[in-house]
């Protein structure tokens, strides 16, 4: 295998093989794959601006029954600790997100056994009806997975019934690595990694946009990162006509702080900041149907983040008023609508900010900075 050939290949969008994705990883020069990554950057995102959006992170409950071995955020029924997010609650986080300047709900939560079709329904008309300019990037595969699972309904039926209900996008959580080998001994509560590739190409049927993403750096092998690549590529390929489908990938690495991955098992994340820089520059490569790539500052820091900003990212992601599973477990990282803003020019790019659809937005004229308290 010649890097001179793979590199030609990548840069014609050649879909790479697992083997040819692997030989890269290990054997190109981090500065080669940085460039290549960097000119596919500039041929898909030709504004040439980095994105960024305002959000919140809210949970409809921490109550779940999957029982994710790198999860902090979870409590079992009937714990002291457990709950289930109140309409008040609800009023006054987002009308606090309207103030920050955001327009977005991403609105998720655990495997609730009681919690089902009709609860998500209600819960979304209602937020709906109260505040008719939220968006909802609500939920997630596993979640909708459960749901149908409670319900013996089809991906198909659940879907709809949430899109008609409120839903405008669906976020790609829960995906970890499309491995089930790796799903089995992290996360084996969940859906499989096939259902999680069938529930967003249901998705992408029925015209909502997704997020693919990814959690590594635990217990996966290179060559399965790679075929969770392959695997999001081969659904979006498959996307019908005049739909976005994937509109970013989100590559994130495992946070194990007091994880029970890291207590019983003993696995740490030992992520350097090489191998992330390496692994967005190859998901850009890998990914050459998915437009927009999102730097993870959350679980890597500024600097790393800003780098990875001439290796294939055009996107910071959010400024997150609020996120409360991957803190769980350890990510310390915290922006504000200026300081994000301040990193990417820092960077040598001009911010921009989004929406979930990756359509721009004006900052808007009366905007209050959130205090970080979290």
């Amino acid at each position: 295998m010649q890097l001179a050939e793979l590199y030609r290949k990548a840069l014609n969008f050649e879909f790479l093989t697992i083997e040819e994705a692997v030989f890269l990883f290990h054997q190109a020069p981090l500065a080669d794959l940085m460039q290549v990554a960097d000119t596919l950057r500039k041929i898909q995102v030709p504004h040439g601006k980095v994105t960024w959006i305002i959000d919140r992170n809210m949970n409809t409950t921490n109550v779940c029954i999957a029982n994710c071995k790198f999860c902090n955020f979870y409590r079992i029924p009937g714990h002291a600790e457990a709950y289930i997010t109140d309409i008040d609650t609800y009023k006054l986080k987002i009308e606090e997100t309207f103030k920050y300047g955001g327009e977005q709900l991403l609105l998720q939560g655990g495997h609730h056994p009681e919690l089902g079709l009709a609860y998500y329904v209600d819960l979304f008309k209602q937020l709906k009806q109260l505040f008719p300019a939220l968006k909802l990037h609500a939920l997630g595969p596993p979640e909708v997975a459960h749901i149908c699972k409670l319900e013996k309904k089809s991906h198909y039926e659940v879907l709809k019934a949430l899109k008609d209900a409120g839903m405008d996008s669906l976020p790609g959580p829960g995906a970890e690595i499309l491995v089930d080998r790796v799903r089995r001994l992290i996360s084996k509560g969940k859906c499989g990694s096939q259902e999680w590739l069938d529930i967003m190409h249901e998705a992408h049927k029925l015209n909502l946009t997704t997020s693919g993403t990814m959690m590594f750096g635990h217990v996966e092998t290179i060559e399965e990162r790679m075929e969770h690549l392959v695997k999001l590529r081969a659904v979006q390929a498959k996307k019908p006509d005049g739909v976005k489908g994937f509109v970013a990938f989100i590559p994130w690495t495992f946070q194990d702080v007091d994880t029970l991955l890291t207590r019983i098992r003993g696995v740490h994340n030992l992520t350097t900041s090489e191998e992330y820089i390496r692994m967005i520059a190859i998901s850009r490569i890998m990914l050459p149907n998915i437009k927009n790539i999102q730097a993870s500052w959350l679980t890597v820091g500024k600097e790393v983040a800003q780098l990875c900003l001439q290796a294939g990212a055009n996107d910071f992601g959010s400024i997150m008023i609020e996120e409360n599973v991957v803190s769980a477990a350890g990510a310390p990282h915290r922006f504000t609508y200026k300081t994000i803003q301040a990193a990417i020019r820092e960077a040598g790019f001009e911010p921009q900010l989004r929406n979930q659809q990756y359509e721009f937005r004006e900052l808007p004229a009366q905007i209050q900075e959130q205090v970080i308290n979290y």
